[in-house]
């Protein structure tokens, strides 16, 4: 048989192979979606590892998102001194969130892998090589997991803003005297922020940092 017949052959073949598919959602999506998920592994594994420490992420996110509701007055008016104390607190809340994602739940090795990673001393700089080698092999897959983070901040953003300004809540904490009349809708929408989408953006930026050196563990993205 000739070359040209053989390509002819195998075209053949694969255009029934599309048509077969094509005509059965239910095997395209079985063909498609182990391979989507695969290329969302990065967005997975943040989503999963928050509903696994999903406790101590939110004990943080809460601690943070307190600290700035009382920033915006909304158990009173606060001193310069104790606002600053409060920005401390929350930022700390938020560092500790990103390294214990960074280190898969050990804070000490978060620090380390960090400092490994941007240090220019350090033997572990060839990383940056390895995170430019898969992103020009992946960047489909970078551009499918930003697409897919925005998406669920936008929902969440969304949710939100209707929270604070299309429902009673605000109206019913003020009148309740649970927050202070002088606070504004922006005391609960940082704080529900703080306790939703910063831990989110915090253990995603975690991942992809883990995900360009090739370190997120299949173990831990399948948990």
């Amino acid at each position: 048989m000739s070359v040209y017949h053989k390509t002819a052959r195998n075209g053949l073949n694969e255009c029934i192979l599309v048509k077969h598919f094509l005509s059965n959602p239910i095997i395209l999506a079985m063909a498609i979606l182990p391979d989507l998920s695969q290329k969302l592994s990065w967005t997975l594994h943040s989503l999963r590892f928050i509903k696994k420490h999903l406790l101590l992420i939110l004990f943080l996110g809460l601690v943070a998102g307190l600290g700035r509701a009382a920033q915006l007055r909304a158990f009173g008016p606060i001193s310069p001194m104790l606002d600053t104390f409060l920005e401390i607190v929350i930022q700390t809340a938020r560092i500790l969130i990103f390294l214990f994602s960074l280190g898969l739940t050990n804070i000490k090795k978060g620090i380390n892998r960090f400092l490994k990673i941007f240090s220019p001393q350090t033997s572990d700089r060839p990383n940056w090589k390895t995170a430019l080698t898969i992103l020009k092999q992946q960047w489909i897959a970078v551009v499918l997991n930003i697409s897919a983070f925005m998406v669920i901040a936008f929902l969440i953003n969304l949710l939100i803003d209707h929270i604070a300004y299309e429902t009673c809540l605000y109206a019913t904490l003020r009148a309740d005297g649970i927050i202070s009349s002088d606070s504004s809708e922006w005391s609960i929408i940082l704080f529900l922020k703080n306790i939703s989408i910063i831990p989110l953006t915090l253990v995603f930026n975690a991942t992809l940092l883990l995900w360009f050196v090739n370190r997120v563990p299949q173990q831990v993205s399948k948990a």
